[in-house]
């Protein structure tokens, strides 16, 4: 039972030696690796010129938030009885033309027997005089008193509820 066994071990070992013999054609396998080296070798291009992207300096974080009122705002109480409407008929000056938040007080004058007058710029840079009784603003904005650091006045806005109420608005002189 022993030789059974056996015989199978030993086939199998002169067969796996067979594949060893140096019969082998492994000149055929270097002729081939060696035609393989000598093909010329591929070119690697180089990278491509790194171009610096030009940098931007974010300066709008100087700016006032969309989030906040652009000038300093109340209701006004108006007493019973006091109907608030904007005068339409009236002609618009200069300055009804922009925004508050986009007016700039840029400095005071005063004249001898007159009240002191503020001087507001506009977004293109013109300046131009106001005092108390002159009219800003796209809200119907009325002057209400000129000081060295600020411009009160009394903007007409709508309520919401087809009427209008008076609204205090400042705009300050800027550094």
């Amino acid at each position: 039972m022993k030789k059974i066994m056996l015989f199978p071990v030993v086939l199998l070992t002169f067969l796996s030696m067979g594949g060893c013999s140096s019969g082998a054609n492994l000149g055929e396998l270097d002729a081939r690796l060696e035609e393989i080296k000598a093909r010329p070798r591929g070119r690697i291009e180089p990278p491509p010129e790194f171009k610096p992207v030009a940098s931007y300096a974010y300066s709008a974080h100087q700016l006032r938030s969309p989030f906040s009122p652009p000038v300093d705002q109340k209701l006004i109480a108006v007493p019973d009885g006091r109907k608030v409407e904007p005068d339409l008929g009236r002609p618009k000056e200069y300055l009804e033309r922009f925004s508050l938040d986009a007016l700039k007080m840029v400095g005071t004058i005063a004249r001898p027997g007159e009240p002191l007058q503020a001087l507001i710029a506009d977004p293109s840079g013109a300046v131009t005089r106001v005092r108390p009784g002159s009219h800003m603003g796209k809200n119907f904005g009325r002057v209400r008193d000129v000081s060295e650091a600020k411009v009160s006045l009394v903007e007409v806005v709508p309520d919401g509820r087809d009427g209008w109420v008076e609204r205090a608005s400042n705009v300050s002189i800027t550094e």
